[in-house]
């Protein structure tokens, strides 16, 4: 039987006001356990500034293990409109082998999805977005990998409300995720909302998992900075929280999903029931 695959699930480390002791943390246990990837899913920087990407970059290259890092609403240029509109990345070059990078394991895949927009037409351009690009090009991804493979798709926005203090608000969100239920996806994972979850979500085309990482910075909303470490044997995808508080993975889960926290629908789209359902693969905590 071949060793189980091992990863870890990090968002929102918002260099320039990172939580410096979770991060050595964080730093030694990837050193000790070398998990087979770690994936970040979005908002490396608190404010897209040049000194906060290159300490990201430092942090980054000083991993031995191979990263995929998600963009954030965080990481679009907050104080040049120019770049912003026109260049909206270009600050991440210096770590574009690692962008939205797909990492093939035995078995696994991690495929990106964005969901961030350099403009949009609402006022808070901090929620999320799922262009009918960035989906295509997902789901191509995932549709070109090899048979059997399991695909687990990063994003930085969760694709629908999940019951956390912070919202996503994705835009197309539960069209998306209604289309990765017709693929092999073992489960969605986001970040942005600062606080850990692991729900499954029903669609018009059957359950999605969703997994969401907590932060590790000085943001902090409802619990500790922590981090994800997921182990796939194959069979099922284990989920434990990791925090240098030691609080019990239990603690940290977000139990209910309120009944007023949907985004808005899209013209025709079908109406989800809001809740846990009984996942495929529970969690195990």
């Amino acid at each position: 039987m071949p060793e189980p695959i091992r990863l870890f699930h990090l968002s929102d480390i918002h260099f320039g006001l990172e939580d410096r002791r979770a991060l050595e943390w964080v730093t030694r246990e990837i050193a000790r356990a070398r998990p087979d990837a770690v994936a970040i899913t979005g908002d490396l920087t608190m404010r897209a500034r040049h000194r906060e990407f290159a300490a990201a970059v430092d942090w980054i290259g000083s991993l031995d293990v191979p990263v995929t890092v998600g963009v954030g609403n965080h990481d679009m240029p907050y104080f040049n409109p120019i770049e912003r509109f026109f260049d909206p990345y270009r600050r991440m070059r210096a770590m574009a082998d690692r962008v939205e990078r797909e990492i093939d394991l035995p078995g696994l895949a991690i495929v990106p999805l964005k969901t961030v927009a350099r403009a949009q037409f609402r006022l808070n351009w901090s929620k999320g977005w799922v262009t009918q690009a960035a989906l295509r090009e997902c789901l191509a991804a995932i549709d070109a990998l090899p048979a059997g493979t399991q695909a687990l798709v990063a994003v930085h926005h969760p694709l629908v409300e999940v019951g956390t203090d912070g919202t996503a608000l994705t835009r197309n969100g539960t069209r998306a995720l209604a289309e990765l239920a017709r693929r092999p996806v073992l489960a969605v994972l986001s970040g942005h909302v600062h606080d850990a979850f692991d729900l499954v979500r029903p669609t018009a085309n059957g359950p999605v998992r969703m997994i969401g990482a907590g932060t590790l910075s000085r943001r902090l909303r409802s619990t500790p900075a922590s981090f994800n470490e997921l182990t796939w044997d194959g069979a099922g995808l284990r989920v434990t929280v990791r925090n240098p508080e030691e609080v019990p993975t239990p603690a940290m889960m977000i139990d209910d999903v309120p009944e007023d926290a949907l985004p808005p629908r899209e013209p025709g789209e079908p109406v989800a029931p809001v809740g846990r359902v009984p996942p495929v693969d529970p969690p195990v905590h």
